[in-house]
């Protein structure tokens, strides 16, 4: 199986390293977020990798070259023209996924233990075109699930907004998106959005017609480091 990073992000919260370099490359004890995140795939045999670069792309390109990809065959999708969101820049990078049944797709700025060969299985045994982890913790913005687990919308706690307009909330779960999925390789042909596009609309728009999943791993660690105080308790928990 193959993977995507999301690394071309401007990084804008966690100025001011972003100011000079790419929030990828943002250190915890030593190791780049990037580079954690080559080693956590590795750690389930993923060891082919597309990483999309964009802000201060030649930073990652270069740290990749000079280690060797640690241990990983990294392949570059530049966007360095035009920063084109996590649905954009995936439609971008799909020639890379010909032939390969499913793939697992990240951002670089999240860190986790999760157990994702227990994802990739329940992935497969329910025959899902995507499966996204999720947990139950505080954020701004929420998928909401049946109680099949199905994806049915999504929720704006700040405004209030809901996705698709009109839809019945009561009894949903609102669960918080963790950055990471699992998807088949029929989903590329599913994806009617062109340029700059977020995957979350590509899920919205699917969500009724085609079975998409959460994989619910509350318990495991899981910190979105994008704040230079998250780099901090980041250092607290991964060595």
């Amino acid at each position: 199986m193959k993977a995507m990073i999301f690394a071309a992000g401007l990084g804008s919260r966690l100025k001011p390293w972003t100011d000079h370099h790419p929030k990828a490359l943002a250190p915890v004890n030593g190791k780049s977020l990037l580079e954690r995140n080559i080693l956590y795939l590795q750690q389930y045999g993923i060891k082919e990798v597309v990483v999309n670069v964009h802000h201060f792309a030649n930073q990652i390109i270069q740290a990749i070259e000079t280690n060797n990809g640690w241990g990983s065959t990294i392949t570059i999708s530049d966007e360095t023209d035009e920063v084109l969101e996590t649905g954009g820049g995936l439609k971008k990078a799909a020639h890379f996924f010909k032939g390969e049944e499913q793939l697992v797709i990240m951002n670089a700025d999240i860190l986790t233990n999760m157990q994702l060969d227990q994802m990739i299985q329940q992935h497969k045994q329910t025959n899902a075109l995507a499966t996204l982890a999720v947990s139950q913790r505080t954020t701004s913005r929420y998928f909401l699930f049946g109680d099949d687990s199905k994806l049915k919308g999504w929720r704006h706690e700040g405004t209030g907004e809901v996705k698709p307009v009109g839809l019945d909330t009561n009894g949903l779960h609102s669960r918080a998106f963790s950055g990471i999925h699992v998807v088949q390789q029929s989903l590329f042909a599913k994806i009617k959005q062109e340029g700059k596009f977020s995957m979350v609309d590509v899920y919205l728009d699917l969500c009724a017609t085609e079975n998409i999943y959460c994989f619910d791993h509350t318990g495991a660690l899981l910190l979105d480091v994008g704040k230079p105080e998250s780099l901090n308790k980041a250092a607290s928990l991964f060595f």
